[in-house]
């Protein structure tokens, strides 16, 4: 186990504060989880990143590479054939390539919530004969998705190199 040096510690960032409106409240938490989780994974060396941290084989980079695909099903409507391979992110991709993609991921998911002016109506679906959730439902999902990865990530990069902190 690493040697935790003070250098290694992130300040530990506080809840957002946002704005008292439903929709405000419910992106602002889903982004600061958002912003934690990519953080998490920058900078993390290879290939540590890539090792599995329990038994089940659970590793930083591919909670990453899951969380992309997720946002990508959830808010994009991309079809996952295998959850499970989301898990692994291919050998030819880099932390860097993982982020990245993660962020892009993120930044057209929000252009459609942008266009999402009543949380209790169905998200926009680009795959037609398909049941959409409400706007709410994906927004709370995806913060519960995240939340419950962060905490993984979380313990994963201590595990890797030490680092801590939100």
């Amino acid at each position: 186990m690493p040697t935790l040096h003070r250098r290694d510690r992130r300040g530990d960032t506080p809840p957002p504060r946002t704005g008292g409106g439903e929709a405000e409240v419910l992106r602002g938490f889903l982004d600061y989880l958002r912003a934690s989780m990519a953080a998490k994974v920058a900078g993390a060396p290879e290939p540590q990143v890539r090792s599995a941290g329990v038994p089940s084989g659970t590793n930083l980079l591919g909670l990453l590479d899951h969380l992309a695909s997720v946002e990508g099903a959830m808010f994009l409507g991309q079809e996952v054939t295998d959850w499970q391979a989301t898990f692994r992110a291919g050998p030819e991709d880099g932390v860097a390539d993982v982020v990245a993609r993660y962020e892009r991921t993120v930044e057209r998911a929000n252009a459609v919530l942008d266009g999402c002016a009543d949380l209790g109506a169905p998200l926009p679906r680009t795959r037609p004969g398909r049941p959409a959730p409400s706007v709410r439902w994906a927004l709370v999902h995806m913060i519960e998705e995240t939340g419950r990865h962060a905490g993984h990530a979380d313990i994963l990069r201590e595990q890797i190199d030490g680092a801590t902190g939100r």
